[in-house]
């Protein structure tokens, strides 16, 4: 089943999403972590650098990348080694001398980043400049080693993300495929003893109804009929829906088959329950074929599931117009419209087995649900849309196929079927 596929495919993808994403954010965190290291340790080596320059050094003889400069007297001196442009700072220098308090500040200029410390010393003010040029270097290799990292780190993830993917989903596959088995094994067996016991119901029913059986009998004998028919489309429901699941090897053939010309033969063959209901049926469809490829029986049974909804829903003196057009050269629309109860939009009415809320709940069963997957598994899509109270309308697009084999002994198939 295409859902089916979707949703272990679905499973695939996240499980690699979130083991990529997980080595992923760890490669990150210890690349920030290490960055974060080395930066707080070369500014606890410049800090170093400058406390000790300003403290012991003279500015003739400061260590490499710095620089002293003295304020004695209201002059600055400093040291044979000529200082970057634009020092020393005189103005921090003198607000120093002025106030008593240090100060430290960092410069960006001339490509590079200055820290400058400015602090008294005895009578004197002194001013430290650290240039940070290898430190920054060093920083910049880092990251260029980290987006390495990073993106090895990435292309890891993902390869290993799919094959952990892979490897976490298998089990779900596998019991999906054991589940449809499972399911197609057991309808497959129970076909026919419901078919037999359905077939000795009716045959019960119409001897009671000959041989004078009072009329409460013969009714629960017609409601033992009406149960094991009910009981045969259910199992005949979960047959079809494990085949529609299987594997495109073990499907039925899709072969063209003309859309309107199945619903011409749904609309005939429910006509008799429409008049007995009250409820006015109507086909409008194309005087040429509508292709569409797929298996005919699953169509079929589309149409007749929502043919049986809408009469289930359709009071006495409603309406139901059946429609097959061409909205489009490569689409093929069926619509089924009714003026029946409706449901209410926030329904779930594609769910097995649901109920919708309500004085008047509208049970679906396996009927909408299995349709919609027959519609999938076709290529199509199916809308719903009503109000309640408001009648509801059924929408069913199909991609257009090649010609259709004869519509005639489409229409007997089907005619015979029901």
């Amino acid at each position: 089943m295409a859902a089916e596929r979707i949703v272990v495919a679905r499973a695939r993808r996240r499980v690699g999403v979130l083991v990529g994403l997980a080595v992923t954010v760890l490669v990150t965190a210890v690349g920030v972590l290490a960055y974060g290291m080395l930066v707080r340790d070369q500014e606890r080596q410049i800090k170093r650098e400058l406390a000790y320059t300003a403290s012991r050094s003279d500015p003739s003889g400061p260590p490499g990348c710095t620089w002293l400069f003295l304020l004695r007297d209201g002059e600055i001196s400093g040291g044979t080694v000529p200082a970057p442009p634009g020092f020393p700072l005189a103005t921090a220098m003198t607000t120093t001398a002025s106030t008593g308090v240090p100060a430290e500040t960092t410069i960006t200029r001339n490509g590079t980043v200055y820290f400058v410390l400015t602090e008294t010393r005895g009578e004197d003010v002194v001013q430290a400049i650290f240039d940070a040029r290898y430190q920054l270097a060093d920083r910049r290799h880092l990251l260029v080693a980290l987006a390495v990292a990073e993106l090895l780190g990435l292309v890891v993830a993902v390869a290993s993300g799919c094959v952990v993917g892979r490897l976490a989903v298998a089990p779900l596959a596998d019991s999906l495929a054991r589940q449809r088995r499972f399911i197609a094994d057991v309808s497959h067996e129970l076909r026919t003893p419901i078919a037999q016991v359905h077939t000795r119901a009716q045959l019960l029913a119409r001897r009671a109804g000959a041989a004078g059986i009072p009329v409460e009998y013969q009714s629960e004998l017609n409601r033992l009929t009406g149960t094991t028919r009910r009981l045969g489309e259910v199992v005949n429901d979960l047959l079809l829906s494990a085949r529609l699941a299987a594997a495109p090897g073990d499907r039925p053939a899709a072969d063209p088959v003309d859309l309107a010309t199945l619903a011409e033969a749904a609309v005939l063959a429910e006509n008799d329950r429409a008049g007995e209901q009250g409820v006015a049926l109507t086909l409008s469809r194309p005087d040429v074929p509508v292709p569409v490829a797929g298996v005919e029986s699953a169509l079929r049974r589309v149409i007749s599931e929502l043919l049986t909804n809408a009469l289930t829903h359709t009071p006495a003196g409603g309406r139901i117009d059946v429609t097959v057009r061409l909205p489009a050269p490569d689409v093929a629309e069926l619509i089924v419209a009714d003026t029946g109860n409706g449901f209410d939009p926030a329904d779930r009415i594609f769910d097995r087995f649901y109920s919708g809320a309500g004085p008047e709940k509208r049970h679906t069963g396996l009927g909408l649900a299995l349709l919609r997957e027959v519609v999938t598994g076709h290529g199509g899509s199916i809308d719903a849309r009503s109000h309640p109270g408001r009648g509801a309308r059924f929408a069913v697009r199909l991609p257009v196929g090649t010609s259709p084999r004869p519509a005639a002994s489409t229409l007997a198939s089907v005619s015979g079927d029901a």
